[in-house]
This record gives C-alpha cells, sequence and structure tokens, in this order.
C-alpha cells in the first residue's frame, strides 16, 4: 500500500513539473513604459547604484538663535530727552555711528547735546524710545545684533549624546530657506539639560553673512556618528511603498523610456540615503525625480512590453515579453468568429485540457502500477528458480 502512495505521489510531481509556464510571469506587470511625453511631464531623472561611503547619523531639530556676545544695547550716559534719532527697527548700523543725540536737563543755552555712538556693527532688532522722549541713564534706547554669525542649537537626545562630541559633523537644513544642506561642526554643549524632554543642547556656529538666517528659525540636523566604506545606497526619493514592501524604479537596459519596478531589502538610512541589502547590482540606473509618480502609473501611455521589445530586437515576443518558439509562431491562431460572447470556446478548451491531464495521470499511474507488478513477478521467478537450483545440489 505504501509503495502505490509512493507511485501515485510520483506520478502527481510529474504531471506538476511538466506543466510549463511563462519564462517570467511578473514582468509584465512590473515594466512600466512611458513615451517622450510622459518622461518629460514626470520629470524622470536617475541615478547610477554605486558603493559609497555611508553615514549613520543621528536627527535632531532645533532652532537659531543669536550668539550672545554679539549684542549690544545703546543707551545714554545722562539723565535728558531725545531731540535727534537717526536709526530704526531693521536698520543696518556700524561701530561708531551716532544714532541718537539727547539734550542734558543741565541748565545751559543752549542746553547741552551728547551724541550716542552705536557699540558694534549689527542691525537694530528692537527699539525703546521716540524723539522727544526723555530718558535716563538706566533705560534702554536701542537693541542692535551682530547676526554674521548665528548659533543653530540642536535638541540632541541624551542616550545618544555619548557618539556626538566637539568637533562632530552635521548637515543642517533650514526649511524656511529651502536651500542645500549646510556643513557644521559641534562646537559645544548647552550648560543644561531639558530633563522632561531627555535632551541635551548641542551648539553648532553657523556663517551668516547675506542675514538670511534669523534667530526662531527652525533647523534640522543629521549629525554624523559613524561612517561605513563600500555600501551599496541609493537615494531616498528613489525608495517607494510602504516599510514591508518597498521597491524602487529601474531603468531597463535594453528597452527606452522602460522602468522594471524591482523589490528591495534595505538596512540603515540616512538623511540622504538608503542601504541596500538585496535587490540591486552596482550599474543599475534607478528612478530618483519623477519615482513617487512612476508608482502610480500603469502602462505609461508608451506602447505594450511586446511592442517595445519586437521593436528593440527585431523579432516577434510573447505578451509576457518572453521568446516565442517555433511552435507559438506556427500554432494556428484561432478565428474571432468561433467564439462566442458567452465565452463558452474557452469554458470548452479549459475542460478539453483538464480531461487531457487527468487521462495522462491515470495512464501513468497504471503503467507504473503495471511496471511494479512486472518487477515483483522477475522477483519470484528468479527465487524459484535459486531454490530449485539449491535443491538440485
Amino acid at each position: 500500500m505504501k509503495r502505490l502512495i509512493l507511485i501515485i505521489f510520483s506520478a502527481a510531481a510529474f504531471s506538476a513539473f511538466s506543466q510549463e509556464g511563462p519564462i517570467d510571469a511578473d514582468r509584465a506587470s512590473n515594466t512600466i513604459i512611458l513615451d517622450e511625453t510622459a518622461v518629460k511631464n514626470l520629470n524622470i531623472k536617475t541615478e547610477m547604484v554605486e558603493e559609497r561611503d555611508f553615514e549613520t547619523t543621528v536627527f535632531a531639530v532645533g532652532r537659531l538663535e543669536e550668539l550672545p556676545e554679539n549684542r549690544g544695547v545703546l543707551s545714554s550716559r545722562i539723565s535728558g530727552r531725545i531731540v535727534e534719532l537717526k536709526a530704526f527697527l531693521g536698520d543696518s548700523v556700524k561701530k561708531g555711528d551716532v544714532l541718537a543725540k539727547v539734550e542734558s536737563r543741565q541748565p545751559g543755552s543752549p542746553p547741552p547735546i551728547i551724541d550716542l555712538i552705536s557699540p558694534i556693527d549689527g542691525i537694530v532688532v528692537q527699539s525703546h524710545a521716540r524723539l522727544g522722549e526723555p530718558v535716563e541713564p538706566d533705560q534702554e534706547i536701542l537693541d542692535i545684533s551682530d547676526r554674521t554669525r548665528m548659533w543653530a542649537v540642536a535638541k540632541i537626545p541624551e542616550n545618544e549624546a555619548d557618539a556626538i562630541a566637539a568637533g562632530t559633523k552635521t548637515r543642517l537644513h533650514i526649511p524656511s530657506l529651502g536651500d542645500e544642506p549646510i556643513e557644521a561642526e559641534l562646537a559645544k554643549y548647552g550648560v543644561e539639560a531639558d530633563r522632561e524632554a531627555g535632551t541635551i543642547d548641542g551648539i553648532f556656529i553657523l556663517e551668516n553673512a547675506d542675514g538670511r538666517m534669523q534667530p526662531g528659525m527652525r533647523a534640522e540636523f543629521s549629525i554624523t556618528t559613524k561612517k561605513r566604506e563600500f555600501v551599496m545606497a541609493v537615494p531616498r526619493e528613489a525608495v517607494q511603498g510602504d516599510p514591508t514592501k518597498r521597491v524602487v524604479f529601474v531603468k531597463d537596459f535594453d528597452l527606452p523610456n522602460a522602468y522594471i519596478k524591482a523589490p528591495v531589502v534595505l538596512g540603515e538610512k540616512n538623511d540622504r540615503y538608503f542601504e541596500v541589502l538585496e535587490g540591486l547590482f552596482p550599474g543599475d540606473e534607478v528612478v530618483t525625480r519623477g519615482s513617487y509618480s512612476l508608482s502610480f502609473a500603469s502602462g505609461g501611455g508608451g506602447p505594450s512590453l511586446k511592442e517595445a521589445l519586437d521593436s528593440a530586437h527585431g523579432h516577434e515576443h510573447a505578451e509576457d515579453g518572453s521568446e516565442l518558439t517555433e511552435a507559438d509562431k506556427n500554432e494556428p491562431k484561432a478565428d474571432d468568429d468561433a467564439h462566442d460572447h458567452s465565452g463558452f470556446g474557452n469554458e470548452r478548451t479549459d475542460i478539453f485540457d483538464i480531461v487531457i491531464r487527468v487521462w495522462a495521470g491515470i495512464a501513468t499511474i497504471l503503467f507504473l502500477v503495471w511496471f511494479q507488478g512486472l518487477l515483483r513477478k522477475r522477483k519470484r521467478i528468479n527465487e524459484s528458480a535459486s531454490e530449485s537450483h539449491s535443491s538440485n545440489a
């Protein structure tokens, strides 16, 4: 009985492996072919996959601040009233410029007038006085800030701070400016941690010669903690899909304007790249700009995969892109009139195919059973002959 079960299982396996499928069943559905207009509209850009230096980074957010030592105050040495005001909110001033004049309360004809001189270069960021207003020596008249250099203060998680020392580099992005990331180095840490947030201030110094940076602007930091060499990585914008099923679009090496959706296994990521563990090879071209739009394309408005391959290779292909055999080329095509609208012809073909497969399976089983019986019979004959020979001896 066990042998019969083994025979049946073997026949079923033989029947299963004898069914020939397409060369690549997913190729047609995973290939997007665009026409020239679509490529231009989607603004498709590609980048070569290569091994590169890969940085492990810590992400942090923060704000821009003035350097405390770069702020000055204009005040009067005497009591009096403002008789002339030459600088106003937002004005740029130089050290030594006369910014205001104060008339003394001391008697005189005319009363003494003194000049108020700017203590630093900078811009007027606050004004506390108006023309004709009385002033006292302890009163601030103008606040002046030198913003040619700024602090970028990152809120660094305390559990990451041990890997970040003075001199550690960061790529800094200021969303409100929309520029390329700025390179900076950690100058020092703040003097106190934020117990509630679990962070400590990391202070980076930035050059601000054009004055575009302003205190309070949001800053995003990618702080480098270590670097590895020869890591295969792709730009972050090339990766699409949900976290459990990441894909990239690879430019077809053979067909123009054709892109293949390729699943990938990813490793670490930083602010610019994803590490690729499986799914790509150095030299592949992946779509960067336009990859998000491409993930929603389903045909792309261009030719089909079969048409594109026929044109590129100069001979016919199957609809899934596989090569046509001589048998496929010589197979007569059914006349459209032979099929009714109900699909009965297709159903009849399917039933006939099933009957043929069942008949082939049964025939195979019967042949194997017959062959097994023949072997048993021959074994019994050999055993009888051997016993007869022994008796005669």
